[in-house]
């Protein structure tokens, strides 16, 4: 099935830029800009082309209904956006008991434009001290690239300025939090 997913990946005009080193065994993958329904397809090829176990955190509403087996099968775990569980705190022990795991998700949540991103993705890293690697899709230049992993140092906003606003703001059409972050509105 990777080596499908992958062919269609090239086919398609699409390619990495970067990598992430074999070392790194756990870790939250950011991905950003979140845009289309089409970050789906290039995101599962660009896994089968990292040769890489990633799992992916979704919207619930994917895994309900007649197709909610194929996002489990794909490595998808429904996210329930509700205040009152504990998703964060769920991750973060499932990160200290794992050997492996690495999992990807969109921190804006939405294919809308968002001001600012949901920040349970920099938590989950942070309480599992594992890094973040955040990953941009360019639909202009058709790839997807990958950046130095990081460590967070529990100061989410003194991060998301040095490490995320740089780099996802060289992106095609970035979403209104790049610019916001980058004047200190968080």
């Amino acid at each position: 099935m990777k080596s499908i997913f992958a062919f269609f990946f090239d086919l398609s005009g699409w390619k990495l830029v970067g990598s992430m080193p074999d070392s790194v065994k756990k870790g939250v993958i950011a991905v950003c800009p979140h845009n289309s329904w089409k970050d789906f397809l290039v995101g599962i090829g660009a896994r089968a082309k990292m040769n890489r176990k990633i799992g992916f955190i979704g919207k619930e509403e994917l895994f309900k209904g007649p197709f909610g087996f194929i996002f489990k099968s794909l490595g998808g775990t429904p996210a329930v956006r509700t205040s009152n569980n504990n998703m964060v705190g769920d991750y973060v022990t499932a990160i200290k008991n794992a050997e492996n795991m690495l999992f990807a998700l969109a921190p804006e949540g939405t294919r809308k434009d968002v001001s600012k991103l949901r920040t349970g993705f920099y938590f989950m890293a942070d309480g599992g001290g594992i890094p973040i690697i955040r990953i941009g899709f360019d639909f202009a230049t058709k790839s997807v690239i990958i950046a130095e992993p990081f460590l967070t140092n529990g100061d989410f906003e003194a991060d998301m300025k040095k490490y995320f606003v740089p780099f996802f703001s060289k992106m095609k059409d970035p979403k209104s939090w790049v610019d916001n972050y980058s004047k200190g509105i968080f």
